[in-house]
């Protein structure tokens, strides 16, 4: 990875000059580096990248390039997947190892495969249950569902998905994310009643035998850090404000907070609807603040606000700096291999990509 050294140097750069660095780098790599920008980065970082998108999009992008090098101003999931989709000949690269998804560590290797074994005293879950992964979640889990018939989702296709997995078993297992696996579950036509939490701390997730039975589908009891700060006292305090406001929701939001928004939808789906209001339209945004300011400053003529009133960004999203950015790039320029590599082992890698490919495949 890149020396501290290095490190050092660049934290004490100008940020002109940081920038203006990492511009005569791009130029001098070329085509040779593709550098993939998640949503929620922050702008300077954001800026500099080839392809912006959300989940969905930046996996797509990963499977048809053909650069040797993909630095993935990301999060470590995103870099995985990546590496999944990616040739052995590439190199995918994640300029801050720290940059990690709260989210995706609330599901492990050790709790799935327990959670697995536990629901044989009650059914065969080989035979009943699909498997689904959000694709906030570690190489491993997604390894998991593509050995056992399962898949993976983004926020983008999480409806697609559970309507493929429902015609594969009659029963679906949703993790890490609960909230995304309920909204989408409830927006399809499920009630309250086909819907059981898997709480992966309690012996059968803390359920009956009956309750697993009646189960349509099993929500893993985790959630989004940031998407868990909205309430529905914020949605009212903003309505009282702003009768005319329109509330926007990420999925990853509660379910009560999806209730009493006019619009939920993925990233891609929120910056279309708000690209698409007509001017003045006012609205308050239920999802990472990076985000939110990206599109306030894009569109001036429609006032936009954070719904929460208290100011959270994805603390590990934010860990990819410029001076990161500028010292993986560095590295790839002078061939010295100091920088993040994120390798995703083997067979591991190829029973993810059966997941991600099954899920691919419905776009």
């Amino acid at each position: 990875m890149a020396t501290q050294a290095l490190l050092k140097q660049l934290y004490e750069t100008p940020e002109k000059d940081l920038l203006h660095r990492i511009r005569q780098l791009k130029t001098k790599l070329s085509d040779q580096v593709l550098i993939l920008g998640h949503h929620y980065q922050r702008e300077e970082v954001f800026a500099f990248a080839d392809v912006t998108g959300d989940s969905l999009k930046l996996s797509q992008e990963a499977a048809r390039t053909d650069a040797p090098y993909v630095i993935f101003c990301g999060v470590h999931f995103m870099a995985e997947t990546a590496d999944i989709l990616t040739g052995d000949d590439q190199a995918v690269i994640l300029p801050d190892p720290d940059a990690g998804c709260s989210m995706a560590d609330m599901a492990d290797d050790e709790q799935i495969q327990r959670c697995w074994r536990e629901l044989t005293e009650v059914l065969d879950p080989d035979a009943f249950v699909t498997p689904v992964t959000y694709i906030n979640s570690t190489a491993s889990l997604k390894a998991f569902c593509g050995e056992h018939g399962g898949i993976v989702c983004t926020s983008s296709n999480a409806s697609k998905v559970l309507a493929w997995s429902w015609k594969q078993r009659e029963k679906i297992l949703f993790f890490p994310d609960q909230h995304l696996g309920e909204n989408t579950a409830f927006a399809m036509g499920l009630e309250h009643d086909d819907m059981a939490i898997w709480d992966p701390h309690q012996p059968l997730g803390g359920l009956s035998a009956d309750e697993i039975r009646r189960a349509r589908i099993l929500l893993w009891k985790g959630f989004c850090s940031v998407h868990q700060l909205f309430k529905v006292e914020h949605v009212h305090a903003m309505r009282r404000k702003h009768p005319d406001i329109r509330i926007l929701a990420h999925p990853e939001c509660s379910r009560e907070v999806c209730q009493e928004a006019d619009f939920v939808g993925s990233t891609e789906a929120i910056i279309r609807f708000v690209r698409h209001a007509e001017p003045g339209s006012k609205f308050a945004i239920a999802t990472e603040l990076n985000l939110v300011n990206r599109l306030r400053l894009q569109y001036p003529e429609k006032p936009i606000w954070f719904l929460s009133p208290t100011i959270c960004m994805c603390s590990t999203m934010f860990r990819t700096d410029p001076q990161h950015l500028c010292a993986a790039l560095e590295s790839i320029a002078a061939n010295s291999n100091e920088h993040h590599q994120v390798t995703v082992p083997e067979p591991q890698k190829s029973w993810a990509k059966v997941a991600l490919e099954r899920m691919l495949a419905l776009n």
